[in-house]
């Protein structure tokens, strides 16, 4: 098994790039996240995994060990295949990610591609002690990802990325985020508050 690519990047598609190592070019399917750190002319390491099918032969990459983790512990879930997972990881960040699974969030899961109720569940049940702690505003908040409102900064603005890379609109959880705020030191906090919030008035 090829444990990472390191290369020069020669082309970067919507969901592939081709890393061109010592004149081979590999086409490597990798998340959004890892896409976005990519810059075609610039060298590049990425930890991958390598399907193999009857049909075909696919190489995955990620940026960080932490994306790949994600990505091996999301495949062993029952009904959970390589595509579905780089979808998952495409669709929001690894925090909150976690934060979903750790919330018992089905909902919010089930608005990831290829995520029905049952895997849904499923994922719950098998990754909730195994995918590890949110990271906190001071452990690198700043990796939560997602696009915030203008204007907002802080925790605020990183706990209005998280969720509504989960699926939620920000006139939903912006008015919900900001009655907690006072209350909240990290990021983590005020996502758990604001998740409960919005919770409990459904």
């Amino acid at each position: 098994m090829i444990g990472y690519l390191k290369g020069v990047i020669s082309h970067i598609f919507v969901n592939s790039c081709f890393i061109d190592v010592h004149g081979v070019g590999y086409r490597t399917y990798a998340p959004a996240s890892t896409l976005d750190t990519l810059c075609v002319g610039q060298e590049a390491m990425l930890y991958t995994y390598m399907s193999v099918r009857e049909d075909a032969i696919v190489l995955y990459g990620f940026a960080t060990q932490d994306e790949y983790d994600l990505f091996m512990l999301l495949i062993g879930v029952n009904g959970v295949g390589p595509k579905v997972a780089l979808g998952i990881l495409s669709a929001g960040t690894a925090d909150s990610f976690r934060l979903a699974v750790h919330q018992k969030d089905i909902k919010g899961l089930t608005k990831m591609p290829g995520i029905g109720k049952k895997t849904a569940e499923r994922i719950v049940l098998e990754l909730q002690d195994k995918i590890g702690p949110v990271a906190s505003e001071d452990a690198g908040a700043a990796d939560l990802g997602g696009s915030a409102a203008p204007g907002l900064s802080g925790i605020l603005a990183e706990t209005l990325a998280a969720l509504t890379s989960l699926g939620y609109s920000e006139q939903e959880v912006l008015p919900v985020a900001e009655s907690h705020l006072a209350g909240c030191t990290t990021v983590e906090q005020l996502l758990k508050e604001t998740l409960k919030a919005l919770g409990s008035g459904r």
